[in-house]
């Protein structure tokens, strides 16, 4: 009622007269009046979605390598223009599936096609540690340090190489530079991104009581004191080393260390 009342009000002069030609004029502005709303709510409809751009060949392998399917990983990399990083990728996978020499073979290629690519070198060195060739995955780890000495997990790689070379004193430097770089450098696990870190070592009671006493030097008590028990759990006989050294001389009245020290933890 109130549109027809509307268009009413405005077919009557003021003199109460209909008038049939005011009327058909009130229309044609009203529809007109009308249409352009209609015009500009459709001009103002929402975009439709955004279509997701298709996945990179890089990236559909990189899913691949987290779902642990390193074959189908190879073969996506492989389609990928041979870069630097892409052969430095698929290492890490042939790495993966310990296929060690096909793995050193694309690290010396990825480290051609970019002499500056310090992960290629680095994950070189850990085949040559993996080898228990020692003294040249050493030589690598310390190429990478001459070209990104804040590489905190190269510095705990060659940390390990100069601990199973029984280089114990570098071993303890290198160590002490790599957790400055990164305090959870050994929590670390760089086996699925462009960085492998090993950390196998043959004499792991030995290794745990290093870990500890870095640890400890750098006033990092409760991971001290969890190292300590790690040494004692797989056989440290050496305990008299954690009452004696002055770098544990912080933790000794420390109930969880008097408690180690006066308990004998089974050994695992």
């Amino acid at each position: 009622m109130l549109y027809r009342d509307g268009l009413h009000l405005l077919n009557r002069n003021r003199m109460g007269v209909w008038i049939p030609g005011l009327a058909l004029a009130a229309v044609s502005c009203f529809t007109s009046s009308l249409g352009a709303q209609i015009t500009q709510a459709a001009n103002t409809t929402a975009p439709p979605p955004t279509v997701p751009r298709p996945l990179t060949l890089a990236e559909r392998g990189d899913i691949f390598m987290a779902r642990k399917m390193y074959r189908d990983a190879i073969d996506t990399y492989k389609q990928a223009p041979a870069s630097a990083q892409m052969l430095n990728k698929i290492g890490i996978a042939y790495h993966q599936l310990a296929e060690l020499d096909t793995a050193g073979k694309y690290y010396q290629r990825a480290f051609k096609a970019d002499p500056t690519f310090s992960d290629a070198i680095n994950n070189l060195g850990t085949i040559y540690y993996s080898k228990k060739s020692f003294r040249r995955a050493i030589s690598e780890f310390k190429k990478v340090l001459r070209l990104k000495p804040d590489a905190a997990a190269t510095w705990a790689n060659l940390a390990n190489a100069y601990f199973e070379r029984k280089q114990y004193e570098l071993s303890s430097e290198a160590l002490q530079k790599a957790l400055a770089l990164d305090p959870g450098v050994l929590e670390n696990r760089g086996t699925v991104g462009s960085l492998v870190q090993d950390r196998n070592v043959a004499d792991r009671a030995k290794y745990h009581y290093y870990l500890a006493k870095s640890f400890a030097k750098n006033g990092k008590n409760a991971d001290a004191l969890q190292y300590i028990r790690k040494a004692l759990e797989e056989g440290f006989k050496e305990r008299q080393k954690f009452l004696e050294e002055p770098e544990f001389a912080a933790l000794r009245d420390d109930p969880d260390f008097k408690l180690l020290m006066a308990t004998e933890p089974k050994v695992l």
